[in-house]
Formats: structure tokens, C-alpha cells, sequence
């Protein structure tokens, strides 16, 4: 999609969509540089942390289209999509830090964060595992004739899974009104995906199970709304599901505040060249020449997210651990 069809889409968001999309990328960004900084210079934090920036878009894009009853499932990359989705920074800092006042009190940590109340019931470090779940909670939408659907946001590295063919063909063939997000950003865990799949085209596989799909700009966010609004429509009035490839990238590491350069992973001119095309600042640009922000509405956004995310650091510092009798509290058992 050439720039100039971009403009043209985007033009058709209203402004306080726009606005509101904005600040959730700033908010998301904000927030893991803040916990990419406490990691680096205290043990504060212990539970492993995969951090979402250079990701922002997608999550944004997405959840944005999204009404507080539908769905969203999530994975051990989840901060991103808890916040976009509306989920309480506070909760989600605390949560991080195993604290009893976390979303979900203490006992999850950075990589089984949840916001029922706001649509998010769970996520999951088993790569592909929220992907049968989202298809499930969509049928239980379906048979209950509820106006509401699920998203589940996964790796390139699930595409390895077979539940995820599985899944793909249960959807389809019961049109559920399920959108299955694909965050390709290139790496499954530590490895090209061109060493992992012998076909990267990851939107083409659902071809075969007749599901519409598309490959599109993940690090755009108007054209990820934009795509994920056309899709949740199509689901919502019983068109059945769509799978989304969005094209983005890690700044970070897999997992941690490294950038992974030292382990020859990946090259400093790769990283660099996904980091020119940073997304925040590719709507910035969007906003400023289109007249919908100002670039002191712009400085007043980020001082505010990162006022927001400094009280949140605080409140999870003074907040209690988890009392070892509370242990059982709040799980299932057989």
C-alpha cells in the first residue's frame, strides 16, 4: 500500500480515535522502558519480562476496534495488549513486581497477566496455547448468540504448533467470530523465521482452510485499525474469522532489556533500519502534517505517560507481597 493510499485510510479514523490511539502507543512504550531501566539497574523485578517496544501498533491497532466485552488472549509477550486493551497500569506494574495489589495478585508475573473486567481472561507462556482458548471462547460467543468476539495475538514461532492449523480449520468451518493476530517480528525466540518455516508467508495458510487473510504494515497503526475494524466487523455479523499477519519488530531481546547484539542474533543494520521505522514516531508525523495534534499536545502526552508510569512504580514498591497462606486462593484445582 503505497503512502498516499495510507493518508487516504487513515483520514478516515476520526480525530479522537487517532488521539486516543496515540497515547496508548506512548503509554505501552512508556511503561516497558521504565521496567527495561528497573531491570537493568536493580533485582527489584525477578520474573522474566518479554518487552513489547517496536510492537506498539499492533495491540493498538487492534484493541482500539475492540468493545470492552469481546475478547482479547493473550502471550508471555502480554503488557502491550493488557494496556491497550484497558487494562490498570498500576495493577499491571505491580503485577510485575509479584505484588499482592497485581491484576493477578502477585501469583502470575510478567508473563500470565489478566483483566477479566476489561476483556482480557488470560494469557499464556505456552506459545500457541491461547489459541485453541480464543476459538472457544468464540464459540461459546456464538452458541450463546452474544454480540461479541475474540482476538488472539500470537508469534510467528506458534505457526510452528499444530493447533494452530487445527484451530484455523475448526474456526473457519464454524464461521466463529475469531481474528487470529499474527505479531511477526521476524525472530521465534532466537532464530530467523526463514529457519524455522519453509514457507514465511504466513497470511497465505489460511487459504487453504478458506478464511480470508491479509500481510500488512504492523508498525502502522492506522492501517492495522483500519484492517482489524474490517475484520471484527466481518465477525461480528457472522462472516466467520480472518487472520492478520502484522510485519513488525522487537527492539529488544526475546526476553530482558538486552538488544541481543552481543550474541550475534541479529545485526545492528537490521535493528537500526526497524528502529527508523519506529511506529510512535511514523503517526507523530502522520498527526503533525495532518494537523490533528500539535507538537506541544505531543510533549504533554509523553510527560504525562511518564508521570503515570512513575506513580505506578511507586504504588507497586509499597505494595505487599503476597501472604503464603493466600497461596490456594484464586486457582483452580481437580
Amino acid at each position: 500500500m503505497s503512502k498516499k493510499e495510507q493518508d487516504l485510510l487513515a483520514l478516515d479514523i476520526p480525530t479522537n480515535i487517532l488521539h486516543k490511539m496515540y497515547v496508548t502507543m506512548v503509554r505501552i512504550r512508556k511503561f516497558e522502558e521504565r521496567i527495561a531501566e528497573i531491570l537493568v539497574s536493580s533485582k527489584e523485578i525477578t520474573t522474566p519480562c518479554h518487552l513489547y517496544i517496536g510492537q506498539e501498533a499492533v495491540a493498538t491497532g487492534v484493541c482500539t476496534a475492540l468493545k470492552k466485552d469481546d475478547y482479547v488472549l493473550s502471550t508471555h509477550r502480554s503488557h502491550g495488549h493488557f494496556l491497550a486493551k484497558g487494562g490498570d497500569l498500576k495493577a499491571l506494574m505491580a503485577e510485575i513486581y509479584c505484588k499482592k495489589t497485581g491484576c493477578s495478585r502477585g501469583k502470575g508475573g510478567s508473563m500470565h497477566v489478566a483483566s477479566p473486567d476489561m476483556g482480557l481472561p488470560g494469557s499464556s507462556a505456552i506459545v500457541g496455547g491461547t489459541i485453541p482458548i480464543a476459538a472457544g471462547a468464540a464459540l461459546a460467543f456464538s452458541i450463546q448468540n452474544k454480540d461479541a468476539v475474540s482476538v488472539v495475538f500470537f508469534g510467528d514461532g506458534a505457526v510452528h504448533e499444530g493447533v494452530f492449523y487445527e484451530t484455523l480449520n475448526f474456526a473457519s468451518l464454524n464461521k466463529l467470530p475469531v481474528i487470529f493476530v499474527c505479531e511477526n517480528n521476524l525472530y521465534c525466540t532466537h532464530l530467523p523465521v526463514a529457519a524455522c518455516l519453509a514457507d514465511t508467508d504466513i497470511h497465505k495458510k489460511a487459504n487453504v482452510f478458506a478464511m480470508p487473510s491479509a500481510r500488512i504494515d504492523g508498525n502502522n497503526t492506522m492501517e492495522v485499525y483500519n484492517t482489524a475494524k474490517k475484520a471484527i466487523e466481518d465477525a461480528r455479523s457472522g462472516k466467520g474469522p480472518t487472520l492478520i499477519e502484522c510485519m513488525t519488530y522487537r527492539w529488544k531481546g526475546h526476553v530482558g532489556p538486552s538488544d541481543d547484539l552481543d550474541k550475534g542474533l541479529r545485526s545492528k543494520e537490521e535493528l537500526d533500519y526497524w528502529m527508523n521505522r519506529d511506529p510512535i514516531r511514523t503517526m507523530e508525523r502522520f498527526l503533525l502534517e495532518h494537523g490533528v495534534m500539535s507538537k506541544t499536545e505531543i510533549s504533554q502526552i509523553h510527560k504525562a505517560a511518564s508521570e503515570e508510569v512513575e506513580e505506578a512504580v511507586k504504588f507497586a514498591r509499597e505494595s505487599a507481597y503476597p501472604d503464603e497462606n493466600e497461596l490456594l486462593h484464586g486457582v483452580f484445582k481437580t
